[in-house]
């Protein structure tokens, strides 16, 4: 009778216990590996972020792309699991053109475009007939066309992409070459000036004493504000939002003044309408 007692007192026990050993186990988060893709070179402020959310549980891989058609791609065909490379408006293109639901779950930077030379030093230096470089993508040629606008260099019909032919006014006779966003800084050897994106400029090593003009920010950047995208399906992914989370600190700002000196804005809580 001793014997079945405590093998009845035991079972019982184990019956007691095995809920609150597996109530543990589900509450607690064993980790994660969320695949992130980024473009460029420089990676020191993902990095950072890699360290700070890893003790969150999460193992955040770093996947480097070298043009802007590879990012989107690679997470439509679940390649990888979000991307940071983008912003509003590109984003906004790419879904229609390519009939894709990918959607910003975070913001990250506003990375002003910048117009640069090697061959003069001002705007009013281009000679009649001078060659711009820019980007050939359907949303940063609207982008950069827009810059040029904003120099006073071109005028250009009231369209939200426009192409070089909607311009309506170009009195120094500018040319522009569509070129792959990537080449951009190395068109500088070749042309007048180049109107380049500021990862690419980073890559390059590009000079600021080099500046023609810069994009202003304000209310009209709110479509180039950079962001942390994910398929719609996965906009609600917890371990997606710790990434964010994760990226959107003071750390991130430090860091990003540190080493950009303002070329790379903390675009997050930013009031981009004054």
């Amino acid at each position: 009778m001793k014997k079945n007692y405590k093998k009845l007192l035991l079972a019982f026990t184990f019956l007691l216990v095995l809920p609150l050993t597996l109530l543990a186990s589900c509450g607690k988060d064993s980790g994660h590996t969320v695949k992130i893709g980024i473009m460029g070179g420089d990676t020191r402020v993902w990095k950072a972020v890699q360290q700070r959310v890893k003790k969150e549980g999460v193992d955040l891989q770093l996947v480097q792309f070298t043009d802007y058609s590879q990012p989107n791609n690679a997470l439509t065909n679940k390649e990888v699991d979000i991307n940071a490379f983008q912003n509003y408006a590109f984003q906004d293109n790419w879904n229609t053109a390519h009939h894709t639901k990918i959607v910003a779950i975070g913001k990250t930077i506003f990375s002003p475009l910048t117009l640069y030379s090697k061959k003069v030093s001002s705007l009013k230096d281009l000679k009649d007939g001078a060659s711009v470089a820019v980007a050939n993508d359907v949303t940063n040629e609207a982008r950069g066309l827009k810059l040029l606008a904003s120099a006073g260099l071109i005028k250009l019909k009231n369209t939200s992409l426009p192409t070089p032919s909607d311009i309506t006014e170009n009195k120094k006779h500018l040319k522009i070459v569509p070129l792959d966003a990537a080449q951009t800084p190395r068109a500088l050897a070749d042309e007048d000036a180049a109107v380049v994106n500021g990862n690419f400029a980073l890559d390059s090593n590009l000079s600021s004493k080099d500046i023609l003009f810069k994009e202003p920010t304000n209310k009209a950047s709110i479509p180039y504000i950079n962001i942390i995208s994910a398929n719609k399906s996965d906009a609600n992914n917890k371990y997606y939002k710790k990434v964010v989370k994760a990226y959107q600190t003071q750390a991130t700002k430090d860091l990003l003044k540190k080493l950009y000196k303002g070329e790379n804005i903390p675009a997050w809580d930013i009031n981009f309408n004054k």
